[in-house]
C-alpha cells in the first residue's frame, strides 16, 4: 500500500515508515523485476481501492488478519470463510508474493526487526496494567477464555490516528499503528485496546446467557429511531454487551476525583447515540463495586434485574443524536461470511426466493459485499422476469463494489437488458464496459464480446 499511493498521515507517522518506505524504493529502482512487480501490485491496488483511506486500510487488515507469514502468504481459511470486506481483494495475495521476493522485503524485515522489538517493550508495561485493572475492576481470574485469543498487532506502516479491531469467531485482534508524538492524545491508543478487552471479556458471558438476553429483545424496536449500526438494532447480544462496556468505560476512566456530572454527562451522551442501557448499567456497577463476587457471577441477577417496561418507557422519552461515532470492534461470524455464498447456492439451485431473502437480509444487516447482494437481488429480478427491477440492482451494484466480477458481469447484464429493448448503442456501451472491467476474467471477456459482435436473444424454452 505505501508503495502504491498510500500517504495517510505520513508526516504524522514514526520515521520508522518513511525509512522502510525509502528502503523498498531503492531496492525497485535496482532491479527491473522488482519494478515489473511493483507496477503489477499498484495496478491492482489502484483499481480495488476502499472509498476513502480509512476504509481502504482497514480491508487490507482484515486480509492480513487472514493470512499466513511470508514469504507466500497463503489464506488460512477457504475464501468463503474470509472476512466480507477481504473476499473482494483476496486476488492481491499472488502478486504480493512476487513482490516480497523481487523488492527482497525479507532483508527490510530482518533489518528493522529491533525497531519492532522496541515498539513492542514500550507497550508491554502499559499493556499489562491495563489488563491487569480491567481484571481487578471486575474481579476476574487472569487468563481468559480456554479457546478464545486476544492478540495486539502493532505496525509502523499505517495512519497513526487509525485503530483497527476484529472479532473474526474465538479471535479478538486489534492493529495500532502507535503515534511517535508522545504529546498526542492517547499516543499508544490503551482506551481502544481496552475496549476490544472489555469485549473479549463480555460477549462470552451474553452467549452463556442467552435465556436472559433474549429476554430483552423487545428493546430492539426501541432503537430503531437511533443513529446505530444496523447490527445493534437487530442483535439485542450485540446491544447489550456494547451498553455494558460503554458503562465500564466511563465508571473506570479518570480518576477518582473526576466529578460525577461529567461521568453522568458521559452516560447521557451514551444513550443519546442508542445505547439505551448504559445508564442502567452504570448504576448497577455502583452496586456491584461494593459486591465481592466477580462480574462472571452477578451477570446474570445483573440482566434479570432488567425492567423491561421500564427501560422501553425510558427510551421512548430519548431524544436521539443525528449521529454516533462507529463502533471500533468489526463483528464478522462465520455463518454471516456464508451469507452471500449460500444465496448464490440457492439462486444456482433454482430457489430465487431464498437466494432473495439471504441477499436482502446481508443488505439489511450490512453483512459482506453490499454490491455482490444487490447484484445477486439483480439476478432474481432476471429469474422472476422483472427487467426494470434487474437493471436497477445491476446499476446499484456496479456503484456499490469494487469487485471486478461483480462489476463485468452487470455490464453484461444491462447490455442484454439494453439489446431486449432494441436499445443497441446503449448495450454495446456496456458490452464495452465490461470488456475494461473484467479485461482479467475470460468468461466475462467471451460474454461481452458475443454481446459486442450480436444483440443478445434470450434462449427460446422448448415446447
Amino acid at each position: 500500500m505505501n508503495s502504491c499511493g498510500y500517504d495517510a498521515n505520513l508526516n504524522a507517522s514514526d520515521a520508522q515508515r518513511l525509512n522502510i518506505r525509502a528502503e523498498v524504493q531503492k531496492n525497485v529502482r535496482e532491479s527491473e523485476e522488482a519494478q515489473g512487480a511493483l507496477n503489477s501490485l499498484c495496478e491492482w491496488y489502484l483499481a480495488h481501492r476502499g472509498k476513502d483511506s480509512q476504509h481502504d486500510l482497514s480491508q487490507f487488515v482484515s486480509l492480513a488478519l487472514y493470512l499466513q507469514g511470508p514469504p507466500h502468504f497463503t489464506p488460512r481459511v477457504k475464501e468463503d470463510e474470509l472476512p466480507p470486506d477481504a473476499l473482494p481483494i483476496a486476488g492481491f495475495v499472488t502478486l504480493l508474493d512476487r513482490f516480497y521476493d523481487k523488492a527482497q522485503l525479507h532483508a527490510i524485515w530482518e533489518r528493522h526487526r529491533p525497531n519492532y522489538a522496541a515498539v513492542v517493550n514500550r507497550y508491554h508495561e502499559p499493556l499489562a496494567k491495563m489488563v491487569f485493572d480491567t481484571d481487578i475492576y471486575l474481579r476476574l481470574q487472569s487468563g481468559g477464555y480456554l479457546g478464545k485469543s486476544f492478540t495486539v498487532y502493532l505496525d509502523f506502516m499505517g495512519d497513526p490516528n487509525e485503530t483497527n479491531a476484529r472479532n473474526y469467531g474465538n479471535d479478538y485482534y486489534v492493529v495500532v499503528f502507535p503515534s511517535p508524538d508522545p504529546s498526542a492524545q492517547d499516543p499508544l491508543k490503551l482506551p481502544q485496546i481496552r475496549h476490544t478487552y472489555l469485549h473479549y471479556l463480555l460477549d462470552p458471558m451474553a452467549e452463556k446467557h442467552f435465556s436472559a438476553v433474549k429476554r430483552l429483545e423487545p428493546l430492539l424496536q426501541s432503537v430503531k429511531r437511533a443513529p446505530l449500526d444496523e447490527n445493534f438494532k437487530t442483535d439485542i447480544r450485540l446491544l447489550v454487551t456494547e451498553c455494558l462496556v460503554r458503562a465500564i468505560e466511563i465508571r473506570t476512566t479518570g480518576s477518582k476525583q473526576m466529578a460525577e456530572a461529567m461521568r453522568l454527562q458521559a452516560v447521557d451522551d451514551a444513550v443519546k447515540q442508542g445505547y439505551i442501557l448504559t445508564k442502567y448499567f452504570y448504576t448497577s456497577l455502583l452496586t456491584f463495586e461494593k459486591d465481592p463476587a466477580g462480574l462472571r457471577t452477578d451477570y446474570g441477577d445483573i440482566l434479570g434485574a432488567i425492567d423491561v417496561k421500564q427501560q422501553e418507557k425510558a427510551a421512548s422519552e430519548v431524544q436521539f443524536a443525528r449521529a454516533s461515532a462507529p463502533e471500533l470492534v468489526q463483528l464478522s461470524r462465520l455463518e454471516d461470511r456464508r451469507m452471500l455464498i449460500t444465496a448464490e447456492k440457492r439462486l444456482a439451485a433454482g430457489d430465487p426466493k431464498g437466494a432473495q431473502e439471504l441477499a436482502q437480509q446481508a443488505l439489511d444487516k450490512k453483512i459482506g459485499d453490499e454490491g455482490r447482494a444487490l447484484f445477486i437481488l439483480a439476478q432474481v429480478a432476471v429469474a422472476n422476469k422483472n427487467r426494470e427491477g434487474a437493471a436497477e440492482n445491476f446499476q446499484r451494484a456496479i456503484q456499490s463494489t469494487r469487485d471486478p466480477k461483480v462489476v463485468a458481469w452487470s455490464h453484461v447484464y444491462l447490455g442484454r437488458i439494453m439489446d431486449m429493448k432494441d436499445q443497441r448503442d446503449a448495450a454495446l456501451n456496456e458490452y464495452r464496459a465490461a470488456m475494461t472491467a473484467g479485461a482479467d476474467l475470460p468468461e466475462v471477456k467471451a460474454a461481452a464480446e458475443r454481446g459486442l459482435q450480436q444483440a443478445y436473444e434470450p434462449p427460446v424454452k422448448p415446447q
